[in-house]
């Protein structure tokens, strides 16, 4: 009886541990430690995107790729952010990581964007950033730091989302 109350125990302290592990974890899923974005200077649809020439805007960096299913889902809710906050002085970066263009550009096609669009056939702006997951986005704030970010995209995700890019609007 004694042993199986310590093994009770033992595994309740495991689970909680967990439950708290888990916690932690997930909420590095929205907010970052704050730092400097790393500049970034890539091609778009129409010339180049510099990010360092959009300090002073709140910026959400989007890497995606054609083959991501939640970043087609992610695609509509861009355009409505950008929509409703681009007077405010937001703007979206879609960066592309696809090796081939045309798969980009085929992607593309099936999508009405009004945002910006790069492409990174290398990746390297990837490796700057440290990937984890596709897609992967940064909130990065007016002072050019990088002040959230997120993996993956999902419903339930979108009003935090918002939150935050509110937030960093009225700073």
């Amino acid at each position: 009886m004694f042993v199986t109350i310590k093994i009770e125990i033992y595994i309740m302290k495991k689970t909680i541990s967990f439950i708290f592990l888990s916690i932690f974890l997930l909420s590095f899923n929205v907010y970052a430690a704050v730092s400097q974005a790393p500049d970034i200077k890539l091609p778009t649809t129409d010339g180049n995107v510099h990010l360092a020439d959009l300090k002073g805007k709140v910026v959400y960096l989007d890497f995606w790729a054609s083959w991501c299913l939640p970043c087609k889902k992610s695609f509509p809710w861009m355009n409505s952010m950008k929509k409703r906050y681009a007077d405010q002085g937001f703007e979206i970066v879609a960066v592309n990581l696809d090796k081939d263009r045309n798969l980009a550009d085929e992607f593309l096609k099936q999508m009405n964007v009004n945002f910006i669009v790069a492409f990174d056939e290398s990746g390297k702006s990837a490796s700057t950033y440290k990937l984890r997951g596709m897609p992967s986005s940064y909130l990065i704030g007016r002072d050019g730091k990088v002040h959230a970010s997120h993996i993956g995209f999902k419903e339930k995700d979108k009003d935090q989302l918002e939150q935050v890019i509110k937030n960093l609007l009225n700073k």
